[in-house]
């Protein structure tokens, strides 16, 4: 009888629960042959992160997004990983310990981008001002929830920065977004659809400011005063949002002497160029392509699961990523007011090519819009605001990459699909 493989994950997200589960129970044959340890740097449960604004806003308590516990594995939490010694396969620990590997799966995430303000940390500290949260975490999460309804900044209109947003103005929170973009999160939406988006925020209560560039931040006995832009005005605010991005997570990668470009660098496997570590998840570049979203994470954790238990041996060549956003106003609970609740999806190339075919509904009274974009035969992006009853038809089209039927391609647009 051979003992267990030593599996060490470092990182307790999703990605780090999802392969810890698989592993840990055998997956589909039931073949537990690993011993899984899970070193996660939060001190909590492993939790579903998509569902933070949820917490934030209050309609969730903390507890409701923590995930299933996981069988079979060891969690170390509130433990950091400092060192990774490839040589004799072995991590060091922040605790003194030293956790030895079989195969290695670096799952450490991502961390935000904080932006280069005046004032953001003061000189010879390393401490943000009181006042003043990245919207990562957890803790990120209770820290800003405890503040009540304060005059609140956020900074950045992407899908952190309006989720956040959102969510502040629902605990009654007086909430200026300030965006240096041309409009809210255009990395996904257009110009019409970011319209629409921008007024049931305002509907909500938020101050929608875009191409509004941030040059520093006030303080006042170390708490946050103020939001400084670059034309000279200054926004009064007691909380500020850094929504400005994520970076991954890759200095233990590097400093172990892993190729590392934007990400660490995987091949089809999800393996690094050491044969015994992979990596997973938002620090993990394949293709060129790091993604920071929790569908591409756990896809690449079931991948990754299944080759480790030769239960399929399918490489990866990358996911085709659905971005879903519901948006709650004030009316949401009681379903009350048209503009109760907002529904967004959007999903690959939103902005077309020369060449490419453009398709486009929109009822401005029902804040209703549907796009999508066909390049040749194929469905090659889309986004959807309102109804959703779409959805599931276009995101299939899409992720097959299958021809389009003869028939023109606006029903598409104007029925589910029989689901």
């Amino acid at each position: 009888m051979t003992s267990k493989q030593r599996v060490v994950v470092i990182g307790g997200g999703m990605a780090a629960a999802r392969l810890a589960r698989q592993l840990g129970t055998g997956g589909s044959r039931g073949d537990a042959r690993y011993a899984v340890t899970v070193i996660g740097e939060e001190p909590h449960a492993p939790y579903n992160r998509v569902l933070l604004a949820e917490v934030l806003a209050g309609r969730y308590a903390p507890d409701v997004i923590a995930l299933p516990a996981v069988p079979g594995a060891r969690w170390l939490s509130g433990v950091r990983a400092v060192r990774v010694d490839r040589d004799v396969r072995r991590v060091h620990c922040d605790d003194g310990r030293a956790v030895p590997y079989d195969v290695l799966v670096l799952a450490t995430g991502s961390n935000p981008v904080l932006p280069p303000l005046r004032g953001l940390f003061a000189p010879g500290a390393g401490d943000l001002p009181r006042g003043v949260h990245p919207f990562r975490t957890l803790d990120d999460c209770r820290a800003l929830a405890a503040a009540g309804g304060r005059r609140a900044v956020v900074i950045g209109g992407g899908l952190l920065g309006v989720s956040a947003a959102r969510a502040l103005a629902e605990r009654g929170a007086q909430v200026v977004l300030a965006h240096q973009g041309e409009h809210v999160m255009e990395r996904q939406l257009d110009a019409a659809a970011a319209g629409l988006l921008t007024a049931h925020l305002t509907d909500l209560g938020v101050e929608v400011h875009t191409e509004c560039r941030v040059r520093g931040l006030r303080t006042a006995d170390g708490a946050v005063s103020a939001v400084e832009l670059a034309d000279g005005y200054a926004l009064d605010a007691d909380l500020v949002v850094l929504a400005c991005g994520v970076r991954p997570r890759t200095g233990l990668a590097a400093a172990a002497g892993l190729t590392v470009r934007r990400g660490i660098v995987v091949d089809d496997a999800l393996r690094t160029d050491d044969p015994h570590v992979f990596a997973i998840g938002d620090c993990a570049e394949h293709d060129g392509v790091t993604y920071g979203l929790a569908g591409p994470a756990l896809e690449q954790a079931d991948l990754l699961a299944a080759r480790l238990l030769d239960d399929a041996a399918r490489a990866y060549r990358g996911t085709r990523a659905l971005t879903r956003l519901t948006l709650g106003g004030a009316g949401a609970a009681s379903g009350s007011g048209p503009a109760a609740v907002l529904d967004l999806a959007a999903f690959g190339e939103t902005v077309p090519a020369p060449g490419d075919d453009v398709i486009r509904l929109s009822d401005a009274t029902r804040s209703a819009y549907r796009r999508v974009v066909i390049r040749g035969d194929r469905l090659v992006g889309g986004i959807l605001l309102g109804d959703l009853g779409t959805v599931g038809a276009l995101a299939r089209t899409w992720e097959g990459d299958e021809p389009l039927p003869a028939a023109p391609v606006l029903h598409l647009l104007t029925n589910d699909g029989g689901h």
